[in-house]
């Protein structure tokens, strides 16, 4: 089976997580693509094959060389994300894609003009959608291209590598990826997460993540008789936002500048809640953002009396870099896997967080690697095919390189 065969046989399944879900995983879809994932692997010949009852699967592809080197790990996550639909996709390949305008369905293009980053891959042979779901190359390219390499290295016993564990998990674009990953079971020195973006990305560095819940209370009462007895929750929603300065929203902030997005406002006027997600590559950075917010609070429980507005704070994950700084060979590794397949490295921070933040943090060094979606978490959505096949092709020298470790 080829790259693009298997890729777009993982896009019939929807995996899309849920939020406000209290079970693992989020939504019982997963565990659907999860059983035939699990059956794949089996398939594969890869052993110690096995699924946990939330949805988590490991696996192994023994090693081939009697040299004491340490085992690895490559992982990504098959939940899709909440922005658009994933169910019925209808993936579909554009070969030697001209660099022009893709109709996607009547009426719905995809142009260079208005997402430029198509033009990278003129001459190459895309995978889109239809312009009404998104296509899920995030991370289930990421998937296909770990399966793959497997598969390669099984049938390549000339290239010399130890054991390779793999690993797929839900909910990662809600948060939880990492949550309920057994990391002793896993058993690796370091690993690699194949969910980073177009060709060459890599990642070490990525933003400190926080919620904040915040919850005005208001008093209702009849407009006509409202005078000095009213608190309209909804108006102070709107006063409490507008404290946050315009330079600080994802809309003005790119590289390394953090910010704070409101995800959410719900409201009337006996009581509102408002949604904020928090970010900042730097540490101190980040816990000031976190007191400005409280800040606010005070200020507003001291114009309009004390438990007005309450704020729920909960941190999310860590800047990876603290934990990789000091492994610095698992970045060498890759640099030099991607020389060697062809591949200029872009090491960029992440504007974002991936399941590997969390897993530095629980002992197991994790950059992320480029897996080729661009513009996911949409319906113009799309993945190169020779984009994932250099990806398996990073995946397969950092196998190798690996191997030679203690050389």
């Amino acid at each position: 089976m080829d790259i693009a065969e298997r890729f777009i046989n993982y896009t019939k399944f929807d995996t899309q997580s849920a939020e406000d879900s209290q079970t693992v995983p989020s939504t019982p879809k997963q565990l659907i693509f999860a059983q035939y994932l699990k059956k794949e692997l089996e398939d594969e010949g890869l052993k110690d094959v096995e699924m946990d009852e939330m949805g988590y699967i490991y696996a192994t592809l023994p090693g081939n060389t009697d040299k004491d080197v340490p085992t690895i790990g490559f992982i990504a996550h098959y939940d899709t994300a909440l922005d658009a639909s994933g169910a019925n996709i209808k993936a579909r390949v554009v070969s030697n894609y001209d660099g022009g305008d893709i109709e996607l369905s009547p009426g719905i293009v995809s142009s260079p003009k208005k997402f430029p980053e198509l033009l990278a891959h003129k001459g190459e042979d895309i995978i889109v959608t239809d312009g009404t779901t998104l296509l899920g190359a995030d991370d289930k390219a990421g998937i296909a291209e770990i399966v793959q390499a497997m598969c390669y290295l099984r049938d390549h016993n000339e290239i010399k590598h130890g054991d390779i564990r793999v690993a797929f998990n839900p909910d990662e674009e809600i948060g939880m990826g990492a949550h309920h990953f057994d990391v002793e079971k896993f058993g690796c020195q370091w690993a690699y997460t194949m969910d980073g973006g177009d060709i060459g990305d890599l990642e070490y560095e990525n933003f400190n993540a926080a919620a904040a819940k915040v919850t005005i209370k208001g008093i209702s009462v009849h407009t006509g008789y409202a005078k000095d007895k009213m608190v309209n929750a909804s108006r102070l929603a709107c006063e409490f936002n507008a404290f946050i300065p315009d330079t600080d929203i994802p809309e003005t902030t790119e590289g390394y500048q953090g910010f704070f997005h409101l995800i959410g406002i719900n409201s009337h006027c006996e009581e509102a809640k408002l949604s904020y997600i928090i970010r900042d590559h730097d540490r101190k950075r980040f816990e000031q953002r976190k007191d400005f917010l409280e800040s606010i609070a005070e200020q507003m429980n001291k114009k309009y009396g004390e438990g007005t507005v309450a704020i729920e704070m909960k941190d999310q994950y860590y800047n990876m870099k603290e934990k990789i700084d000091p492994n610095m060979y698992v970045i060498d590794i890759v640099l030099k896997a991607m020389q060697e397949s062809g591949v200029t490295p872009k090491v960029e921070p992440i504007r974002g967080g991936t399941d590997g933040a969390q897993l530095s943090f629980r002992g197991l060094p994790c950059p992320n690697i480029f897996a080729g979606g661009v513009n996911f978490h949409g319906p113009y959505e799309f993945v190169s095919i020779q984009v994932m096949e250099k990806a398996v092709k990073v995946i397969t020298k950092i196998c190798e390189i690996t191997g030679t470790y203690n050389d």
